[in-house]
């Protein structure tokens, strides 16, 4: 196999050659347990340097699609012919707790004030409108753009429908795909979701999680139409899906007519220097909602938050709840275009991604966070 690097272009060496070896991963061109070639050999064939490969493998390797091995080198751990995952384990470790990031990363409340003097200043009028019932259209066009430059997710603004907090979001979805169906969620899972779904009065199924996602047997045994989960990083527990299992989460999506609603929790404040994969981007079939807040990256007080309907979803949702006015005021949807809009939101993530990125090097004295530094500060 032959890879190929482009000077020219606006993406780094490591990410081209990341994507490369992630295709033929997940084609099959290197199968499970086998080995990548050597660092060394991969540099002189690019023409770029060891490094540059080394970053190209630490991406794979914390999205767990290889693993190194000490003074043997990358092999191959996701399990592409079949889409699952390697068996895994219970949760041994407690759960972690997680602080509040509108408390540890607060959003700068004089950039918050200004952009709400100016909104007020020169949309008077706007602001005094009703807000059209998926939210206003300058919103969803910010949060499209946004998306698509830093998560890699390409959306229609148009199938963007702007919610009060993610609780009420999840209502909707119960409404949209049906009372009768059952609804699996991570186990330990964030307490409000088995909450809303309990008081829709559906049928709730708690899937044990393993340490890099559900547990496979709890998946496949399962009755469940729809598949909850946070595969960036469950809370309280921590755990985030690796390549494998995120491809069998899209695997068990296939089957009948099932769905999966993506929670996006706290994917921004990834150190990564690569957009954190979604499922949404993943998935051909338009059986994934994608789902997040601005209740970390602002403040929870705003209560606003957002889902990414499939085409065939979103007319349904249409004909059936389009009559649901929106619950979040046009004043705030506005001043949240506008902070998007004008870089202010991005600026805040990128400032508290370089402050855990620094953390994390404050804290190199501990071994578990040398090696978590090692594999994703790149």
């Amino acid at each position: 196999m032959k890879y190929t690097v482009n000077v020219n272009q606006h993406i780094p060496a490591y990410l081209q050659l990341y994507q490369q070896l992630r295709e033929d991963i997940v084609s099959g061109a290197f199968s499970y347990g086998s080995k990548l070639p050597s660092k060394r050999i991969l540099a002189e064939e690019t023409g770029v340097s060891v490094i540059t490969i080394e970053h190209a493998y630490a991406l794979l390797c914390d999205e767990g699609y290889i693993e190194s091995r000490e003074r043997s080198g990358y092999f191959v751990i996701f399990r592409g012919e079949d889409g699952f995952a390697v068996p895994s384990q219970a949760i041994s470790k407690p759960p972690v707790t997680h602080q509040n990031s509108s408390v540890s990363y607060p959003f700068p409340y004089s950039v918050l004030a200004k952009t709400m003097r100016a909104v007020i200043t020169d949309m008077p009028e706007a602001i005094m409108q009703k807000s059209p019932n998926e939210g206003c259209k300058v919103l969803r066009q910010a949060i499209a753009q946004y998306l698509a430059r830093s998560r890699g997710i390409v959306a229609e603004p148009s199938h963007i429908v702007i919610g009060s907090g993610s609780e009420y979001l999840y209502s909707l979805i119960v409404e949209l795909l049906g009372y009768e169906k059952t609804y699996g969620i991570e186990s330990p899972s964030y307490k409000k979701i088995e909450q809303v779904y309990r008081a829709c009065d559906v049928s709730v199924e708690k899937l044990r999680l393993g340490e890099d996602g559900i547990d496979s047997a709890a998946l496949w045994h399962s009755k469940a139409d729809i598949l909850h989960i946070s595969p960036y990083r469950s809370y309280p527990s921590g755990v985030s899906a690796n390549a494998s299992k995120r491809f069998e989460y899209l695997k068990w999506a296939t089957k009948g007519q099932r769905y999966i609603v993506e929670d996006d929790f706290e994917s921004e404040f990834s150190v990564s220097k690569k957009p954190e994969e979604s499922l949404f981007s993943h998935t051909t079939d338009e059986n994934v909602i994608y789902m997040n807040t601005f209740s970390k990256t602002i403040s929870p007080a705003l209560r606003v938050g957002y889902m990414i309907l499939p085409d065939h979803l979103f007319s349904e949702f249409e004909n059936r709840l389009g009559f649901y006015s929106c619950t979040v005021p046009t004043f705030i949807q506005l001043v949240l275009a506008r902070l998007i809009d004008n870089g202010d939101f991005e600026r805040h993530i990128n400032r508290v991604r370089r402050q855990k990125r620094k953390e994390i090097v404050s804290n190199s004295h501990s071994h578990e966070y040398t090696v978590a530094y090692k594999k994703i500060i790149r």
